[in-house]
C-alpha cells in the first residue's frame, strides 16, 4: 500500500488552513508521504486565500489514482458557515465528528497509512466536559483507559500517565497498574515501531519525591510499578526528582520521560523543543493518529505568523523510513 496520510483539517476557527498551505508549499521535505486533507473544500479554499498563499487544492469524494504530488485534494465535508473564521460550536461539532468519522472508515478500510488532525478548540467543539482527542480516539476504538499520550521528538518524548484532568484529582487517578500500562505500551511502541528498546525515566509525583515518606505516592505507587516493570526488563529507571529531571539530558540520556501529570512533563519538554514536536496517540491497535503539538491559535488568525513545523513533523513522522507502519 503506498504511503497516503489524510489530515483532518480540524477547527474551522484557527490557523490550520495556513499551516497546512505552508506545509504543503514545503513538500519537498516528505518526499515518500502523500497526503489528502479531510474538510471542507469552500471554507479552506477562502481561508487560504484570505491569508494570501497560493497553492492549487482540488476536491475528491473518493480516493482513486490521484496524483497527490502535484496538487493538494480535499475530501470535501459538508460546513454551513457564513464567516470564514467564526463558524458556530454547533456547525463546526458537527463537522469535526464528521471528518473523524470518514479518516476512521478510511482507516478501517486501510486505504491510509495512519492519521493526522489539525488542532481542535475542545471546548468550544465539545463543551466543557470534553477531555482530550487522545481520549475521544480511543473511546470510537473501544480501548478507553488503555490508550496512552506520547509528545514525540526524535531526541527525547515524554508521556504523562494522567492527561486532561484537574490537578486536584491527580493524586487518585494514578496507581500501578496505570503507570505498567503505559510504560509498557510505550516501550512496545518504540521496539514494534523504531527497532530499539527506549531508556525511560519515571518521575515522582511531589516535589523532592516527598522525600519518600511513608504516605507518599512514590512510596506506595510508583516505586513498585518501577519494580514490576524492571522484572520485565523495561529499562526503567526512578523515581526521578521532578524539578531536576531535565536539566542534564545529555547525560542521563533518556529517550523518554514519564510524569504523573500533564504540564509536570509537558511544560518543560516545550520550552526545550518547541515545535519540534508531535502528539502520538499510542494504544490503538487499528491505527496511529499523530497530530501537531500545539493549539488552534486564534489570536494570530489572518495574520500570516502561524508556524507550520509541528505539523510537517507529524508528516515527516510518517515518511520516516526506518518507522513500521
Amino acid at each position: 500500500m503506498r504511503n497516503l496520510v489524510p489530515i483532518i483539517t480540524g477547527d474551522p476557527n484557527s490557523i490550520n488552513s495556513e499551516i497546512i498551505a505552508k506545509a504543503w508549499k514545503k513538500r519537498s521535505l516528505f518526499r515518500s508521504t502523500d497526503i489528502f486533507l479531510i474538510g471542507n473544500y469552500n471554507l479552506i479554499k477562502k481561508q487560504i486565500k484570505s491569508i494570501g498563499i497560493k497553492i492549487k487544492i482540488n476536491k475528491i469524494k473518493f480516493l482513486n489514482n490521484q496524483n497527490f504530488k502535484k496538487e493538494l485534494f480535499i475530501y470535501d465535508v459538508p460546513l454551513k458557515f457564513k464567516n470564514i473564521f467564526d463558524v458556530s460550536s454547533i456547525e463546526k461539532s458537527k463537522y469535526i465528528l464528521k471528518c473523524f468519522k470518514i479518516a476512521i472508515q478510511l482507516q478501517r478500510k486501510r486505504l491510509v497509512t495512519g492519521l493526522i488532525n489539525c488542532p481542535i478548540n475542545k471546548k468550544e467543539t465539545f463543551g466543557e466536559n470534553f477531555t482530550g482527542i487522545t481520549e475521544f480516539i480511543a473511546k470510537k476504538e473501544g480501548v478507553l483507559g488503555r490508550e496512552v499520550m506520547l509528545i514525540f521528538n526524535k531526541k527525547l518524548s515524554v508521556s504523562p500517565i494522567t492527561t486532561h484532568i484537574k490537578i486536584k484529582n491527580i493524586s487518585k487517578s494514578i496507581s500501578k497498574k496505570r503507570i505498567i500500562n503505559n510504560v509498557v505500551t510505550i516501550n512496545k511502541f518504540f521496539f514494534d515501531k523504531l527497532k530499539f528498546k527506549p531508556k525511560i525515566g519515571i518521575l515522582g509525583l511531589n516535589p523532592h519525591n516527598n522525600e519518600f515518606k511513608k504516605n507518599s505516592e512514590e512510596l506506595k505507587i510508583i516505586i513498585p510499578a518501577i519494580k514490576f516493570l524492571k522484572k520485565k526488563r523495561i529499562l526503567v529507571y526512578g523515581p526521578l526528582s521532578p524539578d531536576t529531571a531535565f536539566l542534564n539530558l545529555k547525560k542521563s540520556k533518556f529517550d523518554v520521560i514519564i510524569g504523573m501529570y500533564h504540564d509536570q512533563v509537558l511544560s518543560p519538554f516545550k520550552a526545550i523543543y518547541k515545535f519540534k514536536a508531535i502528539n502520538i496517540t499510542l494504544g490503538i491497535p487499528s491505527f496511529i493518529r499523530v497530530s501537531p503539538d500545539h493549539g488552534v491559535g486564534k489570536d494570530i488568525i489572518r495574520k500570516n505568523l502561524a508556524n507550520p513545523e509541528s505539523l510537517i513533523e507529524t508528516i515527516k513522522f510518517f515518511d520516516n523510513k526506518n518507522v513500521k507502519f
